[in-house]
């Protein structure tokens, strides 16, 4: 094993959110950061982050990439990998072309539509409340997965899901110490069941949504449930925040997916970094107190409150291409596929350009957030 190009504090996470097709692009970003001997130690996934979070911890090290590879390469296999004229416009007809026929047929070893028409299925059946069987992503995970390896390898594995009944979030997490679970493919599924596309999914007597309609990054879930040592976060977000005033309804339908999907991200990190800073100031008045006050029950308490380990987060963020749409989420074509995992490695390894900043900063045990990308 080469050194890492960085030094890795304790704690090292990977953030993954939800995006469907997207998530080629997450699989790319870990290919980079294992080629960089970066590794982690903690993954928290939502949907398509679930699905790969659990295709890297369910395999060991020197099969996790060509898990990912076979996933990835398995659910695109349902189009033909057709090399386009090189223009923007005839992307964007294959573009189009590509996410109609998956609306229509699936993907395979992914999902597939039902076979009896909602409107004619008892209510309350699957059939009745989405329009796809996700059955096959469940064939693929058993064959992809090791359970026992994830649940009890060196990797935490955190997933996030929502009760439909409750509307409340909930968390799936092989190392919780407020009561683990044991994951299998049922919580992967529930964390990617977005509706009306996909069922819920049943676990325990309750069912599950995927966790992207309350929030499609699980980073705050990793922050508030940090020890009290210092961490290295890579937050992939397959959203971006900033864009271009829409041209065109394509355009709006595209930009409002993305505000959407990426509003809990940049909430989650200003909160949790003014969080911080309010954390610093209190530590610094409590070290100044006279050592009888700073006995007292209550400064304890305030102590063993804002005591923390610092925090580096790094934004590794999807970047949109002229010619994708609203639809790219759901545009499973190998062609995109290839470009999404290497865009993915082209994030991190621009961001390692800069890596110096970054590095000064884990040193020097700071928390901050960072987006060091061309």
């Amino acid at each position: 094993m080469k050194e890492p190009v960085l030094p890795l504090p304790d704690d090292v996470a990977l953030v993954l959110q939800g995006g469907g097709a997207l998530g080629s692009f997450q699989a790319g970003a870990y290919e980079a950061l294992r080629e960089k001997a970066i590794d982690v130690n903690w993954i928290a996934g939502i949907s398509i982050g679930a699905v790969n979070a659990a295709l890297i911890a369910g395999n060991p090290p020197e099969k996790r990439l060509s898990a990912l590879r076979d996933f990835w390469n398995l659910v695109t296999g349902g189009l033909p990998d057709i090399t386009i004229f090189p223009s923007d416009m005839m992307k964007q007809w294959a573009h189009f072309m590509s996410a109609g026929a998956v609306a229509s047929t699936g993907a395979p070893g992914f999902f597939r539509p039902h076979m009896l028409p909602a409107a004619f299925a008892p209510p309350g059946s699957n059939e009745a409340i989405s329009f796809y069987d996700t059955s096959p992503l469940r064939k693929t995970l058993d064959e992809m997965v090791d359970w026992d390896l994830l649940n009890n390898g060196p990797i935490r594995v955190s997933i996030g899901a929502v009760d439909v009944e409750t509307g409340n979030f909930a968390y799936f997490d092989t190392q919780a110490k407020d009561g683990r679970t044991e994951i299998d493919a049922r919580h992967i599924m529930a964390s990617g069941a977005l509706p009306p596309g996909f069922p819920p999914v049943e676990i325990d007597g309750r069912h599950y949504w995927d966790g992207g309609l309350v929030s499609n990054t699980p980073l705050a879930y990793v922050l508030e449930h940090q020890e009290r040592r210092d961490m290295l976060v890579f937050q992939i977000d397959l959203f971006p925040a900033r864009g271009t005033m829409p041209r065109s309804i394509n355009d709006v339908w595209s930009r409002e997916k993305d505000i959407r999907y990426s509003s809990r991200t940049r909430q989650v990190t200003d909160q949790y970094l003014r969080l911080r800073k309010e954390h610093d100031v209190i530590r610094r008045l409590l070290k100044k107190l006279p050592a009888k006050m700073r006995d007292d029950k209550d400064a304890q308490r305030l102590q063993d409150i804002v005591e923390e380990g610092a925090v580096s987060i790094v934004q590794l963020i999807y970047k949109l291409q002229d010619w994708e749409s609203g639809a790219r989420d759901f545009e499973f074509s190998r062609s995109t596929m290839r470009d999404h995992w290497q865009q993915g490695q082209d994030a991190v390894a621009a961001t390692i350009r800069k890596g110096d900043i970054l590095a000064r900063n884990i040193r020097d045990g700071k928390t901050a957030s960072f987006d060091l990308g061309d």
